[in-house]
């Protein structure tokens, strides 16, 4: 059984993820926000692996694209999430949460469940931001071979 090309570039996407948050959380770098910021760079890579492939097999419908790239950039952002919610709970749960940067999301005083939620959203909306640069790169590369 072969897995599909966007559940393959999904869990690159997460293991990216996972391994570099893990490294700046070892290193005691998790509270700095822009070192934080760099997952975004994994979700492109796995975004633009999945075109890449599609272009090369021929796939060159914009929406067909689009889906496949947001299948591959959500389920990427979808199983750090999961993983991030055991972790925070393994680490402390609330007490891990408060010594994450306090300027990511939030003013207050999140719980651990709230501070997943918020980065939920965060990961929905930069995969989404991804996804239709990646499109468009790619769409105005085909259209330059043309």
């Amino acid at each position: 059984m072969k897995l599909p090309k966007e559940l393959i570039n999904a869990i690159i996407i997460f293991a990216g993820i996972s391994i570099y948050f893990l490294v700046i959380d070892f290193l005691g770098l998790s509270d700095v926000l822009w070192l934080r910021m760099v997952n975004i760079l994994f979700v492109f890579y796995g975004v633009n692996r999945t075109l890449s492939s599609n272009i090369d097999e021929g796939k060159t419908g914009y929406v067909s694209n689009l889906l496949s790239a947001a299948t591959t950039a959500f389920g990427g952002v979808l199983l750090s999430i999961i993983s991030l919610v055991a972790y925070v709970h393994i680490r402390g749960g609330d007490e891990y949460v408060s010594n994450l940067s306090a300027d990511l999301l939030f003013g207050g005083d999140p719980t651990a469940n709230q501070y997943c939620i918020g980065i939920l959203f965060e990961g929905i909306a930069s995969a989404l931001m991804v996804v239709f640069v990646s499109v468009q790169y790619w769409r105005r590369k085909m259209s330059a071979q043309d």
